[in-house]
């Protein structure tokens, strides 16, 4: 039996569509610019994605609402199709998530050729709704994001520039990915700021809707 200094942190996990039981998260790994129309948007041309990360415990499940981060004055949406890795190392369902990302720090980063751990990786930065086991039921659905009832995102998951099986492929050349790794595969282009109340949803066909409202610090 280990003894700890102090008790350990829990593990972060997902909720699970019609089971009792969770997927515990190891790590989260997030795609960028998997959208032609959204690379666009930010400036790039078409390219090979590249991946960031953000930690496990950025995680915010079963309705809870994230606080807007500190040390921002431009936090925006990117609502995105998250793969789950199961037991196999294969991928084993399908939630739909949103990467926050504190675009003004972002961009200072970026301008200095630094990296982007403060933009992307920050508390409460990966709201994410609950998983469906199996295969991804519409692999051309819809994906979508409104705020406060006004339509924001849209796109179709085909519009995707890698599909899911290539970012997992992709994703092994640089890490051992193993189960309980989460993907954020990218998002379409429409991305834009958030305030302290704004309320979120998002969604892609045939998965469990995200919602969740911005709390003010």
């Amino acid at each position: 039996m280990t003894d700890w200094l102090f008790p350990p942190a829990s593990t972060p996990s997902l909720p699970i569509v019609g089971q009792a039981e969770r997927l515990p998260v190891r790590r989260i790994l997030c795609v960028g610019q998997n959208y032609a129309a959204h690379a666009r948007e930010m400036g790039h041309e078409r390219a090979e994605p590249f991946f960031f990360s953000k930690p496990a415990d950025a995680l915010v499940t079963d309705g809870a609402d994230p606080q807007y981060p500190t040390a921002t004055s431009d936090l925006h949406h990117e609502v995105e199709l998250v793969c789950a890795i199961g037991e196999d190392g294969e991928i084993a369902g399908w939630a739909v998530g949103c990467d926050l990302t504190r675009r003004d720090l972002q961009a200072a980063a970026k301008a200095k050729g630094r990296p982007w751990d403060a933009a992307k990786g920050f508390d409460q930065s990966a709201p994410c709704g609950a998983l469906t086991l199996g295969p991804l039921p519409d692999p051309a659905a819809p994906i979508t994001l409104s705020v406060n009832g006004e339509a924001r995102q849209s796109g179709r998951l085909d519009d995707m520039v890698w599909a899911p099986d290539e970012i997992l492929a992709k994703a092994r050349t640089l890490w051992e990915v193993r189960p309980g790794d989460l993907i954020f595969t990218g998002t379409p282009e429409g991305v834009g700021a958030l305030q302290p109340g704004d309320r979120v949803e998002a969604a892609i066909g045939g998965l469990a809707s995200l919602t969740f409202t911005m709390r003010p610090r």
